[in-house]
C-alpha cells in the first residue's frame, strides 16, 4: 500500500490548541515594518523630487500684481534705524 503524504501538523493534546507559528518572528516584526515604511517613504520622496516642475497657470481672478504699489509713507528720521557699521568702530 502506498503511503499518503500529508502535511505534518502539531497534534492537539487535550483541549489546548497548538500554538500557531508566526510568518515573521515577533521579535523582528516591528523592525521589518519600520524598514518597509521607510523604503516606501523614500520611494515617494524620490518620485516627488525627480519629476519636472509644472508650468505656471493663469493668475486667479481679480489679481492685478502690476497695479499694487509699496507703501508711500516716509519714516521719521528719529524712528529710522542706523545700520552703518563703520560708525560703530
Amino acid at each position: 500500500m502506498a503511503h499518503k503524504k500529508s502535511k505534518q501538523r502539531e497534534r492537539q493534546i487535550g483541549k489546548k490548541q497548538p500554538a500557531k507559528k508566526h510568518l515573521i518572528n515577533p521579535r523582528y516584526r516591528s523592525t521589518i515594518w519600520t524598514i518597509i515604511i521607510v523604503v516606501i517613504l523614500l520611494i515617494f520622496f524620490i518620485i516627488n523630487n525627480t519629476r519636472s516642475l509644472p508650468e505656471q497657470g493663469p493668475y486667479p481672478p481679480n489679481y492685478n500684481a502690476a497695479t499694487e504699489r509699496g507703501p508711500d509713507t516716509v519714516i521719521n528720521k528719529k524712528l529710522q534705524m542706523d545700520t552703518h557699521i563703520n560708525d560703530l568702530k
